[in-house]
């Protein structure tokens, strides 16, 4: 568990900010993404970068890895020289994590026999129009709870036959790691706001630079 990822979710005023500019920018972030109205899938990366962000706002820039290879499928950024994936959801309902994002069956089926929790994780739960939460699930949680239930209930992989999109952690376990005693968690309140935004103003100015 990162003792500095407690103080900050222990932390009022950082807590408060978090409360504040979290749903702002997240909005942002699907006004940059969207066309036509509907929200791209690159807005997870968006949002993804938003929250290592904060990270280096709380913790000083020094202490963020941001660079981390792509070979590492759950790593997202490393905090204080430890590792710690960073995932987000859109609903009321907890589900939808993906543990790992695959194409092919065989490599799904390689990775779930092979998996076990292997670090922190920061979850971002968005439920705009009403109340969702950021969480902290530290990787203790999640050995406790991968232990207690047991690979294939922890585990859901894709069906066969349909279009695999990746691996994710199961509704039950979950549920489970959001209410661990190990979790922490900071209450949002999604409120949408109206956001003009140009997506071509920005190339168009550097165009009529000299």
């Amino acid at each position: 568990m990162l003792a500095q990822l407690v103080q900050l979710f222990e932390n009022r005023a950082l807590v408060e900010r978090i409360q504040k500019k979290l749903p702002y920018l997240f909005r942002i972030a699907e006004v940059e993404n969207s066309r036509a109205g509907k929200v791209g899938m690159e807005v997870g990366s968006a949002r993804e970068k938003i929250i290592v962000a904060l990270l280096m706002y709380a913790f000083g820039e020094e202490n963020v890895t941001a660079d981390v290879p792509i070979a590492e499928p759950e790593v997202d950024v490393v905090l204080f020289g430890k590792p710690l994936s960073i995932k987000t959801i859109t609903g009321l309902r907890l589900g939808g994590v993906k543990l790992v994002w695959t194409v092919d069956a065989q490599k799904a089926r390689g990775f779930a026999e092979g998996y076990f929790p292997r670090c922190d994780m920061l979850l971002v739960q968005v439920c705009w129009g009403t109340c969702g939460g950021l969480y902290y699930i530290p990787l203790e949680a999640q050995v406790e709870i991968f232990e207690k239930i047991g690979r294939s209930n922890y585990i859901k992989l894709p069906k066969l036959g349909t279009n695999p999109r990746g691996i994710e952690i199961t509704r039950e376990a979950l549920g489970l790691l959001v209410e661990s005693h190990l979790s922490r968690k900071i209450g949002i309140d999604w409120q949408k706001v109206d956001i003009v935004y140009n997506p071509y103003k920005r190339w168009v100015d550097l165009w009529r630079e000299d």
